[in-house]
């Protein structure tokens, strides 16, 4: 069991250390890079999973509700966390809440339960992600234009696999595969800016970042174990619930938090310590559900 743990994160984490790595040696702006990211290689994973032969949009209905149900919850009880801290709760909550489904948990999803895993993992992706644009940009200033967010190219991407799913749109082989292709390309990179990333990180409050990095996947656990306990999920659609509950807080909490002005040294130390953290929760999600 211990090997198979290592294999699953082995690769995820060697990859964020080359990241980290290359941005300590070349110090890169990966702005571009992550640009394209988020508006080409994403929506073309989203879509081309969306979109394949073998996705049924209502056998991951439930699936989609379980991961509501862990953001939601996950939310519920770090307000009276933040509270007892004597934190602004629009610092500490929207960390909590919404966890690194995207640079962690697609990769992670691939590598403990195969490919035929990912239309999962991006369904759990795109209700965390729908809720941070939609509900998460709420919560940080109320008087945000929420109409942005079907501008999201993600979304657009969703709406589009979505669509060919329900009507059931036979896509051109060698079109669809460039899709993939072009996909595929997301990955690796998610993982890679994720080191980059940990060379700017700002652990100047460490302490509130080692109480997020525990409270995160905390609450998220006992929410996921909460939903397999109650909703009719498959094996292995709860096993991916589980693992998805554990992951640590999204770095785009960080990019919200300075767009609004939340306090973004605290948002950066509970991001980057929480995923630092990973390093213990994700293996022990991994061991109980392998």
């Amino acid at each position: 069991m211990f090997i198979r743990i290592v294999s699953v994160i082995f690769p995820v984490f060697a990859v964020v250390a080359l990241g980290y790595w290359y941005g300590r040696a070349k110090r890169p702006d990966m702005r571009f890079a992550n640009q394209l990211n988020m508006d080409v290689f994403v929506p073309a994973l989203v879509f081309s999973a969306l979109a394949s032969k073998t996705f049924d949009l209502q056998a991951y209905s439930v699936l989609a509700v379980g991961a509501a149900m862990v953001v939601l919850g996950s939310g519920l009880l770090a307000w009276p966390v933040a509270r007892l801290l004597g934190v602004n709760w629009k610092t500490f909550v929207p960390p909590v809440m919404f966890n690194n489904s995207g640079n962690m948990g697609l990769p992670l999803a691939i590598l403990a339960f195969g490919n035929e895993a990912l239309p999962a993992a991006v369904m759990m992706f795109l209700v965390s992600n729908t809720l941070h644009y939609s509900l998460g940009t709420w919560m940080l200033s109320p008087h945000a234009r929420l109409w942005t967010l079907w501008k999201e190219p993600v979304i657009l991407a969703s709406l589009a696999g979505f669509a060919v799913s329900v009507f059931q749109v036979q896509v051109w082989e060698p079109l669809y595969f460039a899709i993939k292709m072009t996909g595929d390309v997301s990955i690796p990179l998610l993982l890679f800016s994720l080191g980059v990333r940990l060379v700017q990180a700002d652990f100047s409050d460490v302490r509130l970042g080692l109480i997020a990095g525990v409270v995160c996947p905390l609450t998220g656990l006992l929410f996921a174990g909460l939903c397999v306990w109650l909703l009719p999920l498959s094996a292995g659609h709860a096993a991916m619930l589980i693992v998805f509950g554990a992951l640590p807080p999204a770095v785009l909490n960080y990019v919200f938090a300075e767009q609004y002005g939340q306090n973004p040294h605290q948002v950066a130390s509970m991001v980057m310590v929480g995923n630092l953290m990973s390093l213990l929760f994700v293996p022990m999600a991994l061991y109980w559900v392998l």
